[in-house]
């Protein structure tokens, strides 16, 4: 889940850096050419002051050498040029030059600089240039008009060099980039650190609910970290987990019990159908029918009652040698195999160790064997084997009996199923449960499957890892 969630939150921050990043982005840019601009009104305000002197004078025409004023002026111009690489000048209404830096420098007849001096001519401060970007290599065209007595008589005109603006806009974007990627870093990490926090109990649920769906009746999910939800939703858990415990025992106690408490009466049933076969002539084919479903009875009460112990009792989990145990086990089951003409044989190596309870596997394997060795025919073979598998060791029992189809392949094992082909096979129906819940409390499982060319492969998965806890 953290890496579906985790992206969707970088992305998320990454908008909203982005954002921010960009407007703070134009505004520094904006900044930066505002103070340009301001610092050329300055400078053309003392250019201003001097010329309004100047265009005092009624002549046209100034000489060098009667206009001090004019002198400085264009002293100034000169000296601004060079210092700071500045074009400037201040131009009649005509256009023509009063004084100008560098010499021949003329306003623009075209472009920013034109519509400048078009706005001082009309009495106002040209307006703001359009923003200049980094990637740009354009000047920055600035007027404002020289006022005498109340008419605009000379316009100051300065254009600039934007190298030094366009690099500090530059400097400033890659700070804000900086500051961004450092923003990113620790919102990713904190994002990370969130997640996990959120996501927390989630997995501790996910795997006690694991647990329990494997017959881990007694795991729980401590609700002590994560949001409030979640540790609420971990305090429902055990309370269900409880409830669906309590439910299962009364369940298990109340099949124990009764298989129990039906023992006795039937006992004495059975015993009293041996007393009335006394008085009844040999053969006689009701009290052998009665006698046999009553016996059928016994063993029905006998697997209900095992059925119970299974599911209710705590696996002992130890180091088992798998191999040697199934081996045995053949060995046990051979002879009722030779009395059926069916080949029982065993395939795996010399030892194989896994984590099991011992007597649970063994009861397990002997319901396995005994099944297969029902329903395969006079003739025919029954293997079982042992192999490795990563950490897991499986036990394989595969029969050469007529096999089930696909839809009953999805029911064996189930309480009392037993295929509408095999009815007239002695059982209860409870062996292949019996087994399942004997491996489930261990962490083993087991699994059907069709055996080819025919018959039913059964497999016993036992874990090689130590248990946890």
């Amino acid at each position: 889940m953290r890496t579906r969630l985790l992206p969707l939150l970088i992305v998320l921050m990454a908008g909203v850096l982005l954002a921010l990043g960009f407007p703070l982005a134009v505004s520094l840019a904006a900044a930066q050419q505002q103070r340009v601009v301001v610092d050329r009104i300055d400078d053309m305000a003392r250019f201003a002051a001097l010329a309004q002197f100047v265009t005092a004078r009624p002549e046209a025409r100034v000489p060098e050498d009667e206009g001090g004023r004019l002198v400085t002026l264009r002293a100034e111009l000169d000296q601004y040029h060079e210092v700071y690489g500045i074009r400037a000048g201040v131009f009649y209404r005509d256009r023509t030059a009063m004084a100008e830096a560098p010499d021949g420098w003329a306003v623009p007849a075209d472009g920013e600089g034109d519509e400048a001096f078009r706005e001082a001519l009309a009495g106002r401060r040209s307006h703001d240039p359009e923003q200049v970007w980094p990637w740009q290599r354009g000047r920055l065209a600035v007027a404002s008009p020289v006022v005498r007595d109340g008419d605009v008589v000379a316009v100051v005109v300065t254009d600039s060099p934007t190298g030094q603006m366009r690099s500090g806009i530059l400097r400033g974007w890659l700070l804000i980039g900086a500051g961004e990627a450092a923003a990113m870093l620790l919102a990713v990490g904190a994002a990370f650190r969130l997640t996990g926090w959120v996501l927390r109990p989630v997995r501790i649920l996910d795997a006690a609910t694991h647990d329990i769906a494997t017959g881990r009746m007694k795991s729980r999910v401590a609700a002590a970290g994560g949001p409030p939800e979640l540790r609420r939703l971990a305090r429902s858990f055990n309370e269900m987990a409880d409830n669906v415990e309590d439910v299962l025992e009364q369940q298990r106690a109340f099949v124990a019990d009764a298989s129990h408490q039906l023992r006795n009466p039937l006992s004495a049933l059975l015993l009293r159908i041996e007393l009335l076969a006394l008085e009844l002539p040999e053969g006689n084919e009701e009290i052998g029918s009665v006698r046999t479903e009553g016996k059928r009875l016994a063993r029905v009460l006998d697997d209900l009652l095992d059925l119970a112990l299974a599911e209710h009792a705590p696996a002992d989990l130890q180091l088992t040698d798998v191999a040697g145990l199934s081996e045995e086990r053949v060995g046990a089951w051979r002879p009722v195999a030779d009395s059926k003409g069916v080949g029982l044989s065993y395939d795996g190596p010399a030892g194989a160790t896994a984590w099991a309870d011992p007597v649970a596997l063994s009861s397990a394997l002997d319901a396995v064997v005994d099944n297969a060795l029902k329903f395969t025919p006079e003739g025919e073979e029954v293997g079982v084997g042992v192999e490795h598998e990563g950490d897991t060791v499986r036990i394989t029992v595969a029969d050469g009996g007529p096999g089930l189809g696909a839809e009953e392949l999805s029911r064996i094992g189930d309480r009392f199923w037993r295929s509408s082909r095999h009815q007239n096979v002695s059982g209860s129906g409870l062996g292949l449960s019996i087994s399942r819940a004997l491996l489930a409390a261990g962490g083993a499982s087991i699994a059907y499957d069709r055996n080819e060319p025919k018959g039913l492969r059964v497999t016993i998965t036992v874990p090689r890892t130590a248990p946890r806890g």
